[in-house]
């Protein structure tokens, strides 16, 4: 059976989400390994033993890896090479960065945010913006992807009993170097992982007015999104972004106010269970996807909705 590599996500205390996602896509092409390269991550080793479909981590613990430095995670990948066919990662802000450089190691053709497994060489993803889904097939001899993670359940987090086998980390390819990380801390869910989002667009008119959206998002424990016009206009930071060039999100109920629904955003939060647009154009696409719509002014709707989520 085939061997396949999943590169795990993790900040080396916790298993990310994504990878759990990319465990599941990966058990559709052979034998899964996980690798956890890390800095005092033994416990993040210890949990993706634990997790379902996984037969073996290699666990790499050195502090090169502490940052997680794409360029050394990618040369570390490249020298196990030989005992797999396939590598695999979430389609996220890490896996994009570290798979394209281990494709390029390779001299392969990365193939992106696949939402379907077909068989060893063929997968389906979208293209022009999520309007058209297209069968993609590699004639390379090993695969290298990203999935989409709203596409595949997440695999177990327990229930697993893999082995765990250590591995010497490599010398430095001092092309580049860790300076720093700027975090942005909330208590809200992380966007990507939250059951229900809030998401503003250019009609918020301004950042202030986002706090409306935030009142509601906190009745409702949700994390608060926003359109790319939102962003680019300044009203939010761009870790905001929900779409086709941002975050994709697949909530059990996203609630969109004041977004038009460029077919860009669309792309990005289509595969929510539950859509509510909120505008006052009742010509906006949005509610061409939305299962609920009102349309009216935003104002006065998102307060007495707020309102009317905290009565008992």
């Amino acid at each position: 059976m085939a061997q396949i590599l999943v590169v795990a996500e993790h900040d080396n205390q916790t298993l990310a989400k994504a990878t759990l996602h990319a465990v599941t896509a990966a058990q559709a092409l052979g034998d899964v390994t996980l690798l956890v390269a890390g800095s005092g991550a033994g416990s993040v080793a210890e949990a993706a033993a634990a997790v379902g479909g996984v037969a073996k981590v290699v666990h790499v613990d050195d502090a090169l890896y502490e940052n997680a430095v794409a360029e050394d995670l990618a040369a570390l990948v490249v020298a196990m090479a030989d005992g797999y066919e396939g590598f695999v990662a979430g389609s996220s802000s890490f896996g994009k960065n570290v798979m394209p450089r281990i494709a390029a190691l390779l001299d392969i053709a990365q193939i992106s945010d696949i939402v379907e497994v077909l068989d060893a060489k063929r997968f389906k993803r979208f293209i022009y913006a999520g309007n058209a889904l297209a069968t993609v097939e590699t004639r390379d001899p090993k695969v290298v992807l990203t999935v989409r993670t709203t596409a595949f359940p997440a695999a177990p987090a327990e229930g697993g009993s893999a082995s765990v086998e250590t591995i010497q980390a490599l010398a430095p390819t001092d092309l580049a170097k860790f300076v720093g990380r700027d975090v942005s801390e909330s208590e809200r869910p992380d966007l990507t992982s939250a059951r229900v989002v809030v998401s503003g667009g250019r009609g918020m008119g301004s950042g202030e007015n986002f706090a409306i959206l935030e009142a509601l998002a906190d009745q409702l424990g949700a994390a608060v999104g926003a359109s790319r016009a939102a962003v680019d206009a300044g009203f939010v930071p761009n870790e905001y972004q929900v779409g086709q060039t941002g975050k994709i999100v697949a909530p059990e109920l996203y609630i969109a106010v004041g977004i038009s629904g460029a077919i860009q955003h669309l792309a990005g939060m289509k595969d929510s269970k539950v859509i509510v647009a909120i505008n006052k154009d009742e010509e906006a696409p949005i509610f061409q996807v939305a299962d609920y719509g009102l349309v009216g002014d935003l104002f006065q709707l998102v307060p007495e909705l707020t309102e009317a989520v905290k009565r008992p």
